[in-house]
């Protein structure tokens, strides 16, 4: 596992130890910064179940601002921070060991809104599309956000989730990837005339 492009390019990062977390691919995720990037101009980006951090820090690597990598798994929360000293962005990035739901209850209390959101729970998690109503709710995403949800590739999340909607979709064998972004004006309107 390594950061694949940007500042820390090349860079070797840890694996939790044992089996509870699995890390995305560098396969899985040089095509996943091939559909919503490649690169960035700043922004905060979250990395919601953070496991290694390998996605927030391929995003800060490639230009994210500012990164916020939360999971409840002390050991993933101590790979985390000697990940983002290897990958040298440490100095842009908090990490806290938290529960999802909590750490999105304190997040919401700072006035931050997310313009990258990475969601890869553990498989046998569904509930993505409540937690990005409730980021919603609370004012985490930015109307221009791009997020990404990982999921068991059997797994069909909605097409619309509040204002969000499905920008793009791939399978990697047993990952399902599936983007959001807000609805604009001319996407809703698009919409709106397509029902009609």
């Amino acid at each position: 596992m390594r950061v694949i492009s940007g500042t820390a390019r090349g860079r070797s990062l840890k694996p939790v130890p044992g089996m509870g977390t699995r890390p995305t691919t560098d396969k899985v995720k040089e095509a996943l910064f091939s559909m919503i990037g490649p690169y960035f101009d700043g922004g905060y980006v979250l990395d919601l179940f953070a496991g290694t951090g390998g996605l927030g820090i391929e995003a800060l690597s490639r230009g994210a601002g500012q990164g916020i990598f939360v999971d409840k798994d002390p050991k993933a929360v101590e790979v985390v921070k000697h990940n983002v000293q290897t990958a040298g962005v440490a100095n842009r990035s908090e990490v806290y060991r938290n529960d999802a739901k909590r750490a999105l209850k304190a997040l919401a209390k700072r006035d931050i809104a997310f313009e990258l959101i990475f969601l890869d729970p553990p498989y046998r998690l569904k509930d993505a599309d409540e937690l990005l109503e409730g980021m919603w709710n609370d004012g985490l995403i930015s109307e221009s956000a791009i997020i990404v949800v990982e999921h068991d590739s059997k797994h069909v999340y909605p097409n619309e989730i509040g204002p969000l909607y499905v920008w793009k979709k791939a399978e990697y064998g047993e990952i399902g990837v599936t983007v959001y972004r807000v609805y604009g004006q001319t996407e809703k309107e698009a919409a709106q005339e397509q029902d009609a």
